[in-house]
């Protein structure tokens, strides 16, 4: 399956040391050959690279790890095709709009036999079942609410429609509105939070290491999620199979259980 990255800051910080391992999963420590994305919220707005080619060789990817986009907010992914062919339109993560605001989608797992009447704003532009599951979300945000909620309702709401969909297979996901980050875990994810007092950290699929106190300030603080743990030496945090948590300014501000 696919495998996803999340990182969910206080101040904006770039995510590029995770990405150096992350993407050397993708065609090279492992079988994730099948294209990547990555999506850098900047204010309002939505930085997105995307690319066909495993992340493993893409001169895209290679662009991503050398440029320090800041940002409090980015989801990566990289793609072992189950559902839909290997086309850019099939490539995570998703955007969409929903009140006024950009939102960001991305989906490890199968989910089975899956097509949900989509008479609504919101359609798939490709043919994976997980833009189809981004779309459904959506649009039962939309008729469900004329305007945002505060995050407490919203994300109850995200993960009530997750559970059902989450009935019909696989669907580990993250999803972003640049405020908040939440995760969505049916079998695998897991994550960290960086914080004060910093160490070093080393890359478990690749040989480099950074010393987060010479590149940080006493008051940064940083969650990474991750499909499976980037690093050998920190301590990672498997979330439960059925919970959703939330996360904002580098902390777990929520956690749902099914």
């Amino acid at each position: 399956m696919c495998q996803l990255l999340g990182m969910n800051c206080n101040v904006p910080n770039d995510i590029c040391f995770s990405f150096e391992g992350f993407a050397r999963r993708g065609g090279d420590t492992d079988e994730h050959r099948d294209g990547w994305g990555i999506a850098f919220f900047e204010g309002k707005g939505c930085r997105t690279f995307m690319d066909v080619q495993p992340s493993a060789d893409s001169v895209v990817s290679d662009l991503v790890k050398r440029y320090p986009i800041h940002s409090m907010n980015v989801i990566a992914h990289i793609r072992k095709a189950s559902v839909g062919a290997v086309r850019l339109e099939n490539t995570h993560p998703f955007i969409r709009e929903l009140w006024g605001e950009y939102w960001v989608f991305a989906h490890n797992g199968d989910l089975f036999n899956y097509e949900p009447e989509l008479d609504g704003c919101y359609q798939p532009v490709g043919t994976t079942d997980s833009e189809r599951a981004f779309c459904v979300i959506l649009e039962y945000l939309r008729q469900r609410f004329d305007k945002r909620p505060d995050i407490e309702e919203l994300c109850r709401a995200i993960r009530e429609k997750a559970y059902q969909i989450a009935q019909l297979g696989t669907f580990n996901f993250l999803l972003s509105n640049g405020e908040f980050l939440l995760a969505h875990c049916s079998t695998d994810l897991h994550y960290l939070v960086r914080q004060h007092p910093f160490d070093k950290a080393e890359l478990k699929d690749l040989d480099v290491s950074v010393d987060f106190k010479q590149v940080t300030t006493p008051r940064d603080r940083v969650a990474v999620i991750a499909t499976e743990p980037l690093t050998a030496n920190e301590a990672w945090t498997r979330i439960a199979p059925g919970q959703c948590m939330v996360f904002q300014n580098g902390a777990v501000a929520e956690c749902f259980t099914d």
